[in-house]
């Protein structure tokens, strides 16, 4: 998407484009003062990393007479044809509150007050969402629907971005023989700790829920099993034991399906885990995730709980060789050791494994390990 045209005039921090990766959507804006002189790429068309994306004649007193803007993930570089000097990624790094028009001071205010920038009407120049906006938007009755309309016709729009990622990695994982164990898993005293927990923890800033537990007991038992943490080449000919436990969460964002993780879990403490999380979860709603936070994965957890599923069997992310489909969690009668009848509080937890090098007896020892440590969870805080 372009934000401005040949001829318009821009300012230092004003929007030019956004773009997309397979990974993420990054609005770029002007490092100058100038005129926009040439663009070189159409809506949708496929921009190559390093070549300019626009030419900006800079005004007096900048020391160049034109700049070109380049999509560049390194650091700053000046072309020596025409001395040029490229925009960085940390120079693109405008929030993403929505696919609109606005200042980084507006965006910032947006964020605070926490509203979609895509449902605020702009009045500004060129559809530009303005600070008044945002301010009488906030005086809306919150009743008022944040929904699109739905189109009157079929429409077809491009697979990229997220979609796109998500489109190639499931393509491949669906290559894999996958094999899928359940189990039904207690969590009376998981619910119990965690309610105890969480006035503790607000207290230091840190929200706990049942999914810091979670993963540090799947870190505990990939220490006892970590063929489960291991990655298959393609040619399927080595297999790559990690040594760091990267747990990846799979997190529905305003931008699509995500999965950051939480490094090196095996180091961290429940809070420190907590803590993390809240920090990838905080940057997932603003649609602000960095690279570094979605890279690098080893194991992945998914939790449909949280939406109200009871059962799921999500797919391996290649190359990864495991993954977790957490329920939500249910009352339900069973009885107790005594054979009592009681309300207990249970959870489904499915494991997918690549049966081409994890078994089935492997998984199945796998999850009674996980199962042990969220049915006994004090263990999870002195065993660090």
């Amino acid at each position: 998407m372009w934000y401005v045209k040949v001829d318009d005039r821009v300012s230092q921090f004003d929007n030019l484009c956004e773009v997309q990766s397979d990974k993420a959507s990054v609005t770029i804006t002007s490092r100058y003062d100038g005129i926009i002189r040439k663009i070189y790429y159409n809506i949708d068309e496929t921009a190559t990393v390093g070549n300019p994306l626009v030419d900006v004649e800079v005004d007096e007193g900048s020391g160049e007479e034109t700049s070109d803007v380049k999509l560049e993930s390194k650091a700053s570089i000046a072309t020596e044809e025409k001395k040029s000097t490229s925009i960085t990624e940390e120079n693109k790094a405008t929030e993403l509150l929505g696919k609109v028009l606005a200042t980084p001071a507006v965006r910032r205010i947006a964020m605070e007050k926490n509203v979609k920038l895509s449902t605020v009407i702009g009045t500004g120049k060129g559809g530009r969402v303005l600070k008044e906006d945002v301010l009488e938007y906030l005086k809306k009755p919150s009743s008022i629907s944040d929904r699109k309309p739905v189109p009157a016709d079929d429409y077809t729009v491009p697979v990229k971005g997220l979609q796109k990622a998500m489109v190639k990695s499931m393509t491949e994982s669906w290559k894999i023989p996958q094999f899928l164990y359940s189990e039904e898993v207690s969590v009376m005293r998981l619910v119990e700790l965690v309610s105890h927990m969480k006035e503790a923890a607000s207290a230091k800033g840190i929200k706990v829920t049942y999914m810091p537990f979670f993963i540090k007991a799947a870190s505990k038992a990939l220490e006892q099993f970590p063929i489960v943490n291991s990655s298959l080449d393609s040619s399927c000919e080595n297999v790559t034991y990690k040594k760091s436990h990267n747990i990846g969460v799979a997190m529905d964002t305003p931008l699509g399906l995500v999965v950051p993780n939480v490094k090196n879990v095996q180091n961290l403490t429940i809070l420190e885990v907590a803590k993390e999380l809240n920090r990838l979860q905080d940057l997932g709603k603003k649609g602000s995730l960095r690279q570094e936070d979605l890279s690098d994965g080893t194991f992945t957890l998914s939790n449909i709980g949280i939406i109200g599923g009871m059962y799921t069997t999500p797919l391996i992310f290649p190359p990864q060789v495991a993954i977790a489909g957490l329920g939500k969690i249910q009352v339900v009668p069973r009885y107790d050791e005594s054979e009592n009848l009681i309300k207990a509080k249970v959870i489904c937890v499915s494991w997918i494994a690549d049966h081409r090098v994890i078994d089935g007896v492997t998984i199945a020892r796998f999850s009674d390990v996980w199962k042990k440590y969220i049915e006994n969870p004090v263990t999870l805080l002195f065993d660090a």
